[in-house]
């Protein structure tokens, strides 16, 4: 049965992790209904290793623009435009790096529970319908290439917002980048880039302190999370791109103010 809900949970983490709906909350609303039979500490760690998946899917989706290299007349060229693009997500993940790395045991105790995920859905649901309802005009940013160091360092700092349990990184990056004037389809394909260090990083300092001890079960339940976040997460990203060319984030606005309010009332009944 742990297989079968690793799947069922891979299915939610490829799904809301580049959707604006929070893949972290819905984690710990999953939790409460569907909970593997593991320790806690391999939980926590389960929580972010699963995003390896996802991100996977990205490289794979964008990896003509992501790698930076090219073989040409037998010789090894570096591309300027990977690599200038490169450049600026390094500076768009430091604030979130640094401030992730010393209140990461904080948030995990403090965070980490329905009532936060549940205000943190309603708040952002209510800033992307504002957002949305104010916007005027046509965006100033309309290639990912046109994003400068200056941009791409503020929408790290918006960034440091999805810290917050139920707030979502494609969530808080994407209203960053409208804020700030990227079309909605360059602001997502740049929470896509952003994604790679910033979860490879995560993912990387969660094994760390989990450590390589891992049983049979934790290790099969680890990978069967992760192909299913991987294949889930492929038709994810290719509908999040598609749709936003021709809508808003009006519906997912809606989606966390109903999700948010459902988890409040459930929670306060029972």
């Amino acid at each position: 049965m742990d297989l079968v809900k690793a799947v069922i949970i891979g299915i939610v983490e490829g799904l809301t992790e580049w959707l604006p709906i929070s893949s972290t909350g819905h984690m710990i609303i999953l939790n409460e209904f569907l909970k593997l039979d593991v320790s806690e500490e391999f939980w926590e760690f389960f929580l972010v290793a699963i995003q390896f998946g996802a991100i996977l899917a990205v490289i794979v989706i964008f990896w003509d623009k992501l790698w930076p290299f090219k073989i040409a007349d037998g010789k090894l060229w570096l591309r300027k435009a990977s690599l200038n693009i490169w450049l600026k997500v390094v500076v768009a993940t430091l604030p979130a790096a640094i401030i992730g790395l010393l209140l990461d045991d904080w948030m995990n105790e403090h965070l980490y529970n329905y009532v936060v995920v549940a205000i943190a859905l309603i708040a952002y649901g209510i800033w992307f319908l504002s957002l949305e309802s104010s916007r005027k005009g046509d965006y100033k940013i309309n290639k990912l290439k046109e994003i400068d160091l200056r941009t791409a360092l503020l929408i790290g700092l918006f960034q440091v917002l999805a810290l917050v349990p139920g707030t979502s990184r494609s969530g808080s990056t994407i209203i960053g980048g409208m804020m700030l004037g990227t079309s909605r389809s360059v602001a997502a394909e740049f929470t896509f880039w952003m994604a790679v260090p910033v979860m490879a990083g995560a993912s990387l300092l969660k094994l760390l302190k989990f450590g390589f001890d891992f049983s049979g079960h934790e290790l099969a339940i680890l990978a069967v999370g992760c192909l299913s976040a991987f294949l889930v997460s492929l038709a994810s990203i290719r509908f999040l791109m598609n749709y936003v060319k021709k809508h808003d984030f009006k519906l997912f606005g809606i989606y966390r103010i109903v999700l948010g309010l459902v988890v409040l009332i459930y929670f306060f009944l029972s």
